[in-house]
């Protein structure tokens, strides 16, 4: 399975930031600089580095001198939409993530997968027509349990072999393709493209990454969030790979 991302919101987490501060209009504290959260020991301060350019550098665990004592990084956040982006969903206000939105192709996946995947109402598909594709020459999925059972691997292969045939014979007796499709296995290959916003696909990451979930949605869940972690990482940063699958931190 091949998973592209072929469009996401430009600035996204800018933009979420901005619409999440519209709730508190707290406007004055957006910045792109480093924000520090540090400690003397006894108590705590958040600093703004734009306000304090020399603590710029400044990294979580390390010592800096600020208003004539020393201190320790507690936290850094990146900017202030990093550290905006990690409150809210702390506070479970996931609503301000939706104004993002984000659209992959996958390719390689079976029909047995997009049925799965197409569950998810709050996003939108595009999907491979079987009924205007002409299928005679399908490719299809192989599970991994068939694949390392020889006798069930040449059981499998003998029957999509079958199922080309019949395809193709249907057609060659002016069956049209809409027809025709109704002897293609789940197993067959199907392209589709998925747009949702960034909250629903904390949803579907959450649910299809879960090690109990299939395992061909659960290799596409796992492709999509590296995706995301790289693009849009404070939306994402509780989630983590864990081998084959993907698990949300406890304490966030």
């Amino acid at each position: 399975m091949k998973v592209e991302l072929i469009a996401i919101t430009p600035g996204a987490e800018n933009l979420i930031e901005k619409a999440g501060r519209t709730s508190y209009l707290s406007f004055d504290k957006a910045t792109v600089f480093p924000i520090l959260r540090i400690t003397d020991g006894t108590q705590k301060t958040i600093v703004y580095t734009e306000e304090h350019p020399e603590l710029r550098q400044a990294h979580s665990g390390k010592q800096v001198e600020f208003q004539g004592k020393t201190w320790k990084v507690e936290k850094r956040w990146e900017n202030s939409a990093e550290k905006f982006i990690k409150m809210i969903i702390k506070s479970g206000h996931l609503s301000v993530l939706e104004h993002a939105y984000a659209s992959f192709r996958i390719r390689g996946g079976s029909r047995s997968f997009t049925h799965q995947l197409v569950r998810h109402r709050m996003a939108s598909f595009t999907q491979q027509s079987q009924r205007y594709v002409d299928e005679k020459g399908f490719q299809f999925v192989i599970p991994i349990s068939i694949e390392k059972n020889q006798e069930a691997k040449k059981i499998y292969l003998s029957f999509m072999e079958e199922a080309r045939k019949v395809y193709k014979k249907l057609g060659e007796l002016s069956i049209r393709k809409e027809d025709a499709r109704f002897v293609l296995p789940n197993a067959a290959v199907s392209e589709i493209v998925i747009s949702a916003n960034l909250r629903e696909w904390r949803h579907i990451i959450g649910l299809r990454g879960d090690k109990k979930a299939q395992w061909e949605i659960r290799n596409m869940a796992i492709q999509i969030l590296k995706i995301l972690k790289k693009e849009v990482p404070s939306v994402f940063y509780d989630y983590r790979i864990e081998g084959n699958s993907i698990a949300k931190l406890d304490k966030i």
